[in-house]
């Protein structure tokens, strides 16, 4: 496997360095980033983004488990998510996937996620998962190859400063 190019904000000047900025502005709101971790990871596996996927479990937080990381496409199902975490991967389910039903993000799932976070946080959550679906596209539609990016300089620089942003 072979990526079409290189990741678009990696060619545009400034790309990177303001998808980083976002990245940073919506780590510092308030929302765990065990949390945001596993939002991205969920809409990374429903736009199919498998540098994402890979990414999630090559820099997992050190205070998560495999058993959870691999849940998360089931969460609905299973024990390990706290009810602040549902209302985040269901926000970001419905967001990710605008076009699959008329109501995407539903006053239910809506009321769900105002429950937990306050509006600063709920804020930082939207951000974070529409940055997630911006980064899933750009590696989606250039074929980016999951593990590729583990070996760059950019991935050593993420590693020592322990950003979220992808």
């Amino acid at each position: 496997m072979q990526a079409r190019m290189k990741n678009p904000a990696m060619i545009v000047p400034g790309a990177m360095q303001a998808l980083q900025a976002l990245g940073k502005s919506a780590e510092q709101a308030g929302v765990p980033s065990r949390t945001l971790a596993l939002v991205h990871l969920r809409a990374s596996q429903i736009n199919g983004c498998s540098v994402c996927v890979d990414m999630a479990f090559r820099f997992k937080k050190a205070e998560d488990t495999n058993e959870r990381l691999f849940a998360v496409a089931a969460w609905r199902e299973t024990p390990y998510f706290s009810d602040a975490e549902r209302a985040a991967l269901a926000l970001a389910e419905a967001v990710t996937r605008l076009s699959d039903r008329a109501n995407p993000v539903s006053d239910e799932i809506w009321e769900e996620a105002t429950r937990p976070y306050g509006e600063p946080a709920l804020a930082a959550l939207i951000l974070w998962i529409a940055m997630t679906n911006v980064w899933n596209r750009l590696n989606v539609t250039t074929r980016q190859v999951a593990g590729e990016w583990a070996k760059s300089a950019e991935a050593e620089k993420w590693v020592k400063t322990g950003s979220a942003a992808r």
